[in-house]
Formats: C-alpha cells, structure tokens, sequence
C-alpha cells in the first residue's frame, strides 16, 4: 500500500476523536514536539506548537517588529541597566490563575534558576525582577542588554501557570498550563497535540477556530498528500521541491515569507578529538573551501532557487548586513592555488551531516564542488542525538547545520562566534571579536550596532570558522478553505485571525 494512502488511513481512523471535528484545524508538522514545556524546549518545532497555548510578554509581527502580547508596553531605564514591562489588565491561565507581574517574577526566576531549565544563558544579564505594582514589573540588569526584548519574545518571555509550575515541576510538559488563546487537552507522542479554544482568552474575538491538532508527519510527500486529500488544512515548512505542484492545484494556496534562518557549514578550529585536520587550523584552505562553491548554483540544483544565497548570518536587506561583503561569486581557479600553495596534494575532509534527505543531497553538491578544487570531502550521515553528542564533544571536523534565525542580530551572530557562545562547538575564539560583540549589545541605535556588527564580521569572514550557505524562505500550504493565515518570517503559525470555511 502506498505510504501516502497509509497514513491518510491512519489520519482518518486512529485519530477519528479529536481529528474529525468539522471544526477542527489540522496541521501537519515536520515533528513532534520534544516538549511542551518552554523552560526545556530547544527545537522550533516545539516553538510552532507553543504559538497556539503560550502568549509571551513581546511577541513579532510578520516583519519581525516587536508588539504587545502579555506585556501592553516597554521602557529601558536612563542606564540600559532595567526594563520596565507594563502588563496587559484582565489575562488568566488556564487553570484560572491570574496573571501579574508576581506570575512575571515567578516565570523568569524558574527560567533563571531551575535545574533543567534552557533559558539561563538567555537572562544571565537579569540580575533581579522587582514587582513594581501588580500591573508593572522591572527586569534589573548586570549590563545593558539590547537582546533581551528579543528572549522575551521567545520562549523566554513565555508566561506559566506558576500554580501548574510549582505543582508539576520539571514534569510540567505532560500537562501544560499557560494564557495562550488555546488550552492544552492531550499530547500522543508521534501521532497528535490537541488544544481547545480557550474561552477567557483575553483576545477571544480573534480566535475563530474551536479545536486545533498537530499531527507529526516528518514525510513531505505525506504532508502535501494529506493536504490534498483534505486530511490537513495547514501545512508547514513545504519543501521546495513541492513549491511547484503547490502553485499549480487550484484547490490549495501557498504562502511565503522570507526567513532569518539560514544553514552553515561549521568547522572545528580548536576543540576536542577532530582538532589539528588541515582545515581547521589552515584559515587559507577554509578560504579555498569558500572559493570552491557556487552559492547560487547550490540553491538551484538543491532547492530550484528557492533560497537565499548568503555569506552571512543576517539575510541580505537586514540593516546588519554588511553590504561591504557580499556573497562571493566561485572562485576555482583561486581555490587551486591557495591548496596548491599549502603543499597538500588533495586535503581531506570529512564533512557531517544530519539523516535530512535535503542535507545528504546539499553535501553531494558541496562534495563535488570542494572536490573540483582539491579537497577530498568524505560524508559521514548520523541521526540527531549522535550528531548533537559528537558536535559537542568536538569530535567532527566539519559539519552541515541550520540556525532557526532570530530577531536581534546577537542571537544570529554570538552564539556561533563568541568565545564562550552556547554553539560555538569548534571553539573559535577572538579576543577583539569579543569586545566587539559585547558593545553591540549594549548599543540601542541602529545604525552602531550595524557599524560594530560590520567590524565583526570582518573578524569571522575572514577566519571562516563557519562558511554561511543560504538564508531559507518558509513555505506552509494551506487548504482552500482556510482564511486569515498571516506568514511570519519566524516561521511560527499564529492561529489567532484564522477561520474555515465550511
């Protein structure tokens, strides 16, 4: 039997409860979500199901401008040294919890502070929450720290139950309580999340839509089948290779939004078993690597030029950059010289990728680009969990990756670069990079900070412990009777606005 025609049996069948609802929405998603529980959470699949039960203090329009959501205004003190948050009147949990700036205090405290909580390097500069009034709550800072509206617009900024909280502890993800527009009524694990409208949301009117269910279907094919067939309303992060048979069913839409997520090749400079190769400690062969491949021909033969060519972590058009470096054209004939000038004969390469078909067929492309160049680069595919070991043990010598992408350029930038950045996993490290870093943070202007994220990048550019490939643009196909959807270039579905048509 075809798998497509299996799973929309099992859709119709197995999950006939919760599924089958005239009024239900139903999204197809590439996974399952690892938690529901936003002081755990490290994937963006988790990040799309929190959008339909968790509000945040701040939360991105579809340009990635920061609005109200919890939090109805902001202000930095004089110093940069505070922000003070003015809560949004009249908001509830759940389970009936009222939300305040005690239920604020509660929240960051347990990301600050909880053993198994994600979210510490995240608010290490909040050195104490004040509770102002109960509508009003300051975060006191170590230093200034212009990333922080950017974390409280992600899971970081992501309100609890701190009645659930305190109750379940770290098992807070098999009953998750929050003031999203959604309530959580159920999670199978590998087969459905199922939330209900809550009915004291505090934006009730916006929320046009009784049930939503997520169904994990990490097959592409399956995902646009079941779209097709009427199984799924929704559909995320369409693959590019599907964009065209998309467009052409009348019956469906596609949409679209430009991403801040990008893929990059990391290389170990400096860390663990893997370090030594030619590659990591010779920036000229990491600059030939560079030369050997066409950005743009990669994007064609992979995604049909469905990405972004980029050489940076800020997409071309972001006010952070740095025009002054484009991406470069390929460069083969100066790729040969600079491995021909470093003596080696052929260098070799082993370059790691994910069990992703889209990576294994990226890596091919790179193998023969590299390879036309002089580098003998050996593919080594592994699931994820032995890929994130081994990354983090440094034992790799390179490695194919993807960054979901973030509003503030710190958090696109730092954590790759910075000596003690949370994924610098080859352990690049420069002091001057640093500093740099450091003050970029702590500027609010604009134009500074593009000014001092520009110095940056000459920094890293040019020692290449990472070759950034292409920026992604998200894709979702969506049933024809399904109205109200705004895409976001971070990728989330926001449920609010939406209806079906029946």
């Amino acid at each position: 039997m075809h798998l497509a025609f299996r799973f929309i049996l099992f859709a119709a069948l197995a999950c006939s409860a919760p599924c089958a609802r005239a009024d239900a929405l139903r999204v197809g998603m590439v996974g399952d979500a690892a938690t529901l529980d936003p002081a755990q959470s490290s994937s963006v699949t988790d990040r799309v199901a929190f959008a339909a039960f968790c509000d945040k203090l701040i939360d991105l329009d579809e340009n990635l401008a920061y609005v109200p959501q919890l939090a109805t205004a902001w202000t930095w003190g004089a110093d940069g040294l505070s922000l003070t948050l003015k809560l949004r009147d009249g908001v509830v949990f759940h389970d009936g919890t009222p939300f305040d700036a005690d239920a604020v205090r509660f929240n960051i405290e347990r990301y600050k502070t909880a053993p198994y909580s994600r979210r510490k390097t995240e608010l290490e500069p909040v050195r104490a929450v004040t509770v102002v009034d109960n509508r009003t709550v300051r975060l006191d800072l170590t230093e200034p720290f212009v990333p922080l509206l950017a974390q409280l617009a992600d899971r970081s900024g992501m309100m609890v139950s701190p009645k659930a909280a305190r109750e379940l502890g770290e098992k807070f993800a098999t009953h998750p309580v929050c003031a999203g527009p959604y309530r959580f009524i159920e999670w199978v694990a590998q087969d459905r999340i199922v939330f209900d409208k809550f009915e004291q949301y505090w934006n009730k009117g916006a929320v046009g839509i009784d049930r939503v269910v997520y169904l994990p279907i990490p097959d592409d094919t399956v995902r646009l089948a079941n779209l097709r067939s009427g199984g799924l309303q929704l559909i995320e992060r369409v693959s590019p290779t599907d964009v065209p048979a998309l467009r052409g069913d009348a019956r469906l839409r596609l949409a679209a939004a430009p991403s801040v997520g990008y893929r990059v090749l990391s290389i170990n400079t400096n860390k663990g078993p893997a370090a030594g190769t030619p590659l990591g400690t010779n920036a000229r062969l990491r600059e030939a690597f560079e030369r050997s491949l066409d950005r743009e021909a990669l994007n064609q033969a992979a995604f049909d030029g469905a990405f972004v060519p980029s050489n940076q972590p800020e997409p071309p058009g972001s006010p952070f950059y740095d025009k002054e470096l484009p991406v470069p054209p390929r460069d083969l004939a100066g790729a040969k010289a600079i491995v021909a000038a470093s003596g080696e004969n052929r260098v070799p390469v082993t370059l790691l990728i994910s069990t992703d078909p889209l990576d294994g067929q990226v890596a091919q492309i790179i193998q023969a680009m590299a390879g036309d160049a002089g580098f003998d680069v050996k593919i080594e595919v592994t699931e994820g969990a032995t890929l994130l070991g081994r990354l983090k043990s440094g034992n790799y010598e390179m490695a194919l990756l993807i960054w979901s992408g973030r509003p503030d350029p710190d958090a696109n930038i730092a954590m790759w670069v910075a000596c003690d950045g949370f994924i610098n996993w080859g352990a690049f490290c420069d002091a001057k990079l640093d500093g740099i870093l450091k003050r970029a943070r702590s500027e609010a202007q604009v134009s500074e900070r593009a000014r001092l994220y520009a110095q940056a990048a000459a920094i890293y550019l040019s020692a290449r412990p990472y070759i950034f490939l292409y920026h992604l643009k998200w894709y979702w196909g969506l049933s024809g009777n399904l109205d109200g959807f705004v895409p976001h270039r971070d990728g989330i579905i926001r449920l609010t606005g939406m209806h079906l048509r029946q």
